[in-house]
């Protein structure tokens, strides 16, 4: 039982790390030192350290779709060489973070003004899956940090997200703001993601009821991260404003390409994003140069796989204890369980053993008293508790003991203990409970969390925690021999959502019957059509 381990002193102090002002604590864990050095064995057996080294070096270990993995060259420094077919990516790095750099700035020093000669302050970053999540969380993340505020919001910019095609989503977006003073940002490495060009073609339709239908409102209002020129060119945004990214950067890991970039470096200005690049690349040279023993996201990779392959917990809770965090934990879902929600080995083989945790999380002390019931007295739940010494806007109300952020963390701190000790029938009669309400006040206790303790939440901490999450999301990955890098089960619910939309456009405006469905899907469809109304835009509803 955990009360017992966390009795002994020297366990304790074995089982933690620190790097960088960053502490991990593991000692809530139901392991012991031997169980550590059995999975670390279990690392090296697997081959872990090749399999890392492989990954920033570029080998193209997504072998399901041919590619290499190289979110972390994203954050390497200019004059740094990985080498793919033959090319340097780090120099094309730094070509398109110039170029965005530029960019911003001309932006916000107001060189680049919209059709009208207003200046741009506002911006709507179009995208969804992780054209979005990365880039919302960083800027919830920073949004109160004093540099990153007196850059942006003080200085009067904002930052809108549209991601969900719920028109519901698009009119929130774009409330309040005027078209003349704002930019769409459209995120889409092909430029074919259905729910993001109907966005993008419903703000296209904003900007022109606004200010006209005049190839300079696109020229000056339009910009795009993408790959595919011709796509862009042909939607009307000029080719000098499409910032690029390439196929050896992964959706759910491409925040600190163009589709962070542009979007942060706008709002916030470049130089608070290149600190955050720094402080996720500090964590990508931890991961490759310190001993797994000492390896942050490596031992946090291994207790997952130990949570989940051989302890059975198959959910896992985070709770970042700063609202600054609201964020992160759904990146963090889309990061690991697009990853390693998987069946097979990277060879194909049917797994016989399960893999990939149901992530989740709500910022403390809002989770408290949300799902903390569960996890102190229902199903047991791994936890990971983020803090910070430091908070982002200390406060400090006259007539009370501690400042708002001390009863913060003092939550914090208290938490993990009372998961893992709980609380036994003969404490509560200790306390005079009345005997046929001690089943119902008891606490089992013997629950596993891990502790992130760090000094503050700035745009170098924040980098530090993308990078440590998403490595270890890696690592489970390589202990489980899965390709983390592919999202085939994505795909079916796309391909059948085409058919559905064909048939839509068919009963509508074609008088159509509704077939080739099932029964169940049969009616939901018919009532669908029967009840609502279509949309008039032939451009929006065309096939295409």
């Amino acid at each position: 039982h955990l009360r017992d381990l966390m009795q002994d002193d020297d366990r304790v102090l074995a089982l933690a790390t620190e790097y960088d002002g960053i502490i991990l604590d593991y000692s809530r864990q139901r392991v012991t030192k031997e169980t550590i050095d059995l999975l670390l064995k279990l690392a090296d057996a697997v081959g872990l350290k090749d399999r890392i080294h492989q990954m920033v070096s570029g080998d193209k270990i997504n072998t399901t779709e041919g590619r290499a993995v190289l979110h972390t060259a994203l954050r390497a420094r200019k004059g740094e060489q990985v080498m793919l077919d033959g090319e340097n990516v780090v120099d094309k790095v730094h070509e398109v973070l110039g170029r965005i750099n530029k960019f911003s700035d001309q932006v916000r020093k107001g060189q680049f003004l919209g059709a009208t000669g207003k200046r741009i302050k506002n911006f709507i970053a179009v995208g969804i899956g992780g054209s979005y999540l990365g880039p919302d969380f960083v800027y919830e993340a920073l949004k109160t940090d004093a540099e990153a505020a007196a850059a942006g919001p003080k200085a009067g910019y904002t930052l809108q997200f549209l991601a969900n095609v719920d028109p519901v989503d698009v009119r929130r977006a774009c409330d309040g703001l005027d078209p003349e003073e704002t930019m769409i940002i459209i995120v889409s490495k092909t430029f074919t993601t259905r729910e993001t060009l109907v966005n993008a073609k419903t703000m296209r339709s904003w900007l022109w009821d606004a200010m006209g239908n005049d190839p300079a409102v696109v020229n000056q209002h339009m910009i795009a991260c993408s790959t595919n020129l011709e796509k862009t060119k042909e939607f009307g945004i000029d080719t000098k404003n499409v910032f690029p990214f390439w196929d050896w950067v992964g959706g759910r890991y491409s925040v600190c390409s163009a589709v962070g970039a542009v979007p942060l470096s706008l709002m916030y200005g470049h130089e608070v994003f290149e600190k955050f690049l720094r402080g996720a690349r500090s964590i990508d040279k931890h991961l490759v140069n310190m001993p797994l023993r000492r390896n942050i996201p490596v031992l946090m990779g291994l207790l997952g796989v130990w949570n989940m392959s051989f302890m059975g917990y198959k959910s896992r809770a985070m709770h970042p204890y700063t609202e600054a965090l609201n964020k992160f934990p759904a990146h963090i879902q889309q990061v690991d369980m697009e990853s390693n929600g998987k069946h097979v080995s990277r060879h194909g083989v049917d797994l016989d053993f399960e893999v990939g945790e149901v992530d989740f999380g709500e910022p403390g002390t809002l989770g408290q008293h949300s799902f903390f019931q569960l996890l102190h007295m229902g199903q047991v739940v791994p936890c990971t508790f983020i803090g910070f010494v430091e908070s982002q806007t200390p406060s400090c109300q006259d007539g009370e003991p501690v400042s708002n952020h001390d009863e913060l963390m003092s939550n914090f701190f208290a938490q993990p203990d009372a998961l893992a000790s709980g609380k036994t029938a003969e404490e509560c009669r200790a306390e005079g409970r009345d005997e046929a309400l001690i089943p119902h006040v008891t606490f089992t206790g013997n629950r596993p969390s891990l502790s992130l303790l760090m000094p503050v939440l700035n745009s170098y901490t924040c980098g530090q925690l993308l990078s440590i999450f998403e490595h270890r999301t890696a690592v489970q990955g390589f202990i489980w021999d899965i390709n983390s890098f592919d999202q085939w089960g994505v795909e079916l619910g796309k391909v059948l959502a085409t058919k559905v939309r064909k048939q839509l456009n068919q009963s509508r405006y074609h008088d159509k019957k509704v077939e080739g469905f099932n029964a169940s899907s049969r009616r939901l469809v018919e009532r669908y059509i029967h009840g609502s109304v279509g949309c008039t835009f032939d451009e929006i509803m065309s096939d295409e």
